[in-house]
């Protein structure tokens, strides 16, 4: 069986790496699968940013919130795609597909399988839909737009995706149950079959190792209380690093340690000057990052919106407990109270009670067994091999 996964890139953002993961776990599993991302940015990545600047007249505020779709490339004409069976769509926005290739896509014969890593699969043009639902009947006035009207930027793009979605037949995969039941609302995807499979994490990079060995080979302090927050890009406020300042500033617990990890962290130290914080720039490498995941005591993400995160998967997967705020898939990855704490939504001081939580109890273990019973590379790779077959 040869499959294909397409993905806009092949290393940058928690999609990319789930692809290129269950890539290998498959190749592990007899199956012929290959992977196609965008070369770079091109004409189609500046096009569509440039339609949506001009409808946002000039603002640049929602830039970054929305995708079109209008430019792409055409994946239909290489010879991977006419020599493979299944055709495996992941995170293909800012330029890679636009919707008349999705639409030969979808009707050129192949068995499709698309796993959604955000709402754009089924929303018009949003990544997060945050509190809206309009996807649910028609997507209009949408709120991520700096002028939103009856029929503004999502109203067009989601009249042309019903178009393209009429005739397909298209098995959809949600990361996390949270958004595979979301989807099953919209109104695109009615009558598509949708399902829930994690996101795989390699057991030969993420395993269990000494707490104290990983502080040492990550140069860590050896004594007191490391809580570990990260993100590819720190400042991107959606990201939580505000709650995770007032968290911290309400911690119960003594001698306590952040440790910030990704780009664009340094400003938070200034935010912080009572408590000991370091900031390491961001982590490609997997063995690393597993050592710093084990050298941690807790691992936070106070992230507002996510779908099921690979750094909770990743950090569960060494042993390392986990808080989170109650949204999107989290209460799915984090069982409360028994290998991690899920904080109510926003509530800082909720969040802080989760961080002192976890530090007072000893939920290691726990979060390891949750972590091998659900995201086991061979596991997530039979479950898809599953649904290619069918």
């Amino acid at each position: 069986m040869n499959v294909l996964l397409v993905n806009t890139s092949e290393r940058t953002g928690g999609a990319a790496i789930a692809a290129s993961r269950l890539m290998h776990a498959l190749n592990r599993h007899g199956v012929n699968a290959r992977m196609i991302v965008r070369q770079k940015r091109g004409f189609p990545f500046y096009w569509e940013r440039m339609v949506i600047w001009l409808h946002n007249r000039l603002s640049r505020r929602m830039l970054w919130y929305v995708d079109i779709a209008n430019a792409g490339t055409d994946i239909t004409l290489l010879p991977a795609f006419r020599e493979a069976d299944v055709i495996h769509l992941h995170w293909v926005n800012q330029g890679f597909l636009s919707l008349e290739v999705i639409d030969r896509i979808l009707h050129s014969g192949k068995r499709i399988v698309w796993t959604m890593h955000d709402q754009w699969p089924y929303t018009a043009i949003c990544h997060h839909s945050r509190d809206c639902r309009r996807f649910q009947t028609r997507c209009h006035d949408c709120p991520q737009l700096c002028y939103p009207s009856k029929k503004d930027l999502s109203y067009k793009v989601f009249t042309r995706k019903l178009a393209l979605m009429g005739n397909a037949h298209v098995t959809f995969v949600g990361c996390s149950q949270w958004i595979a039941g979301l989807a099953a609302t919209s109104a695109l995807l009615r009558g598509q079959r949708i399902v829930s499979i994690p996101n795989a994490v390699p057991a030969d990079a993420f395993h269990p190792m000494d707490r104290l060995e990983a502080r040492r080979r990550m140069h860590l302090p050896e004594h007191g209380h490391l809580v570990l927050f990260g993100s590819c890009k720190v400042s991107d406020r959606r990201k939580g690093a505000d709650y995770m300042i007032a968290a911290c500033r309400r911690l119960s617990h003594a001698r306590v340690t952040l440790v910030i990890v990704g780009s664009q962290g340094r400003w938070m130290l200034g935010e912080l000057p009572a408590m000991d914080v370091l900031v390491l720039d961001y982590i490609s490498d997997e063995h690393q990052m597993a050592a710093l995941y084990s050298a941690a005591d807790v691992y936070v993400t106070p992230s507002l919106m996510e779908n099921l995160p690979n750094t909770i998967a990743e950090a569960m997967s060494v042993g390392t407990p986990c808080v989170g705020f109650h949204t999107g898939g989290i209460p799915e990855m984090i069982d409360h109270l028994e290998n991690g704490y899920v904080a109510r939504y926003c509530d800082v001081d909720d969040l802080a009670r989760g961080i002192d939580y976890v530090l007072d109890h000893d939920l290691r273990e726990a979060a390891r067994q949750k972590a091998a019973a659900s995201y086991g590379e061979d596991a997530v790779a039979k479950q898809y091999i599953r649904i290619y077959e069918e």
